[in-house]
């Protein structure tokens, strides 16, 4: 039976391209067993940008953990963090190579 797990802490600093013009900062922290392709994490970034043509910031908050390689991931944006009222979830795609694409599914109210 395994025993603990190696914790981690990292800062993010990530940069948007495409329909989110946009950068990110944050904390990650995280925790990697003995057991190959098994770990946890939770992070929160604060997001600062332009989505659909609006200016604003809105905070992520992600939840992930691996069990032998397969994945479970939550990023949500933390409720009335976002400018204008925005809402949604975000997914991460992880590549070979580890180059990271981002869907993002959101709910903008109108500007008014």
């Amino acid at each position: 039976m395994p025993e603990g797990a190696t914790l981690g802490r990292m800062s993010i600093d990530k940069q948007f391209h495409g329909g989110l013009e946009a950068s990110s900062t944050g904390e990650m922290l995280s925790a990697i067993t003995s057991v190959k392709g098994s770990a946890g994490y939770v992070a929160i970034e604060r997001v600062t940008g332009t989505l659909a043509g609006r200016n604003g910031t809105y905070t992520l908050q992600h939840s992930g953990a691996m069990t032998r390689g397969a994945q479970q991931l939550t990023i949500t944006v933390v409720p009335d963090s976002g400018t204008g009222g925005l809402t949604g979830r975000m997914a991460i795609r992880i590549e070979t190579g580890g180059k990271h694409f981002y869907g993002f599914d959101y709910e903008l109210p109108a500007a008014g």
